[in-house]
């Protein structure tokens, strides 16, 4: 069918497909579902373990290398930040590209999951060029919330909120009352 549809010999159209590492049954075809999984993995528009990183400050420097991350599958394989010092240099083997080509290369590579960690004040407008660039999840460290369509997944990563609930759980447990200045007693 496809072949027919396509005006190409089928003995072509199933030699192209094994590319795809699917196989067909005979006198059967393929199973949809599959065929389609396999053409879309095997084009890499079905990429959900690689991400983009914006912001090459320490954060950033260290989730560029934290290892276990390939463990559950995700790889960072760009960094991009808008400090020209760091433009071009390399943090735990990735170089670091300027934000301008973030959107762009989003797209070329198929890219669907995007990890902010700049300063709040910058935030948003990064969301926005991951969004236009086709990531459609985004890992937040910046201390904002950002605006974005319902149709973006993201999950905010506070970090202030998880020290802050530390600190009150240590001080209930060490029974240290607050003062209304905020200082402890």
């Amino acid at each position: 069918m496809i072949g027919n549809d396509l005006n190409l010999v089928p003995v072509q159209v199933r030699k192209d497909l094994q590319y795809t590492g699917i196989v067909g049954k005979p006198k059967t075809g393929y199973s949809v579902p599959e065929l389609i999984r396999a053409i879309e993995t095997f084009l890499g528009w079905n990429n959900v373990n690689e991400a983009f990183l914006v912001g090459a400050g320490n954060l950033g420097t260290a989730l560029l290398g934290h290892e276990r991350f390939t463990h559950f599958g995700l790889r960072i394989v760009a960094a991009f930040d808008a400090d020209p010092t760091k433009i071009g240099q390399w943090v735990h083997e990735k170089m670091v590209l300027p934000l301008d080509k973030l959107a762009e290369l989003a797209q070329r590579m198929s890219i669907h999951l995007g990890i902010i960690t700049t300063p709040a004040e910058h935030a948003q407008s990064i969301a926005n060029e991951m969004v236009k660039g086709g990531i459609q999840a985004i890992w937040n460290f910046a201390p904002v919330r950002l605006k974005l369509p319902p149709t973006i997944m993201v999950h905010n990563e506070d970090l202030y909120s998880s020290l802050a609930f530390l600190s009150w759980e240590l001080a209930r447990r060490f029974h240290v009352t607050f003062r209304q200045d905020g200082g402890l007693h």
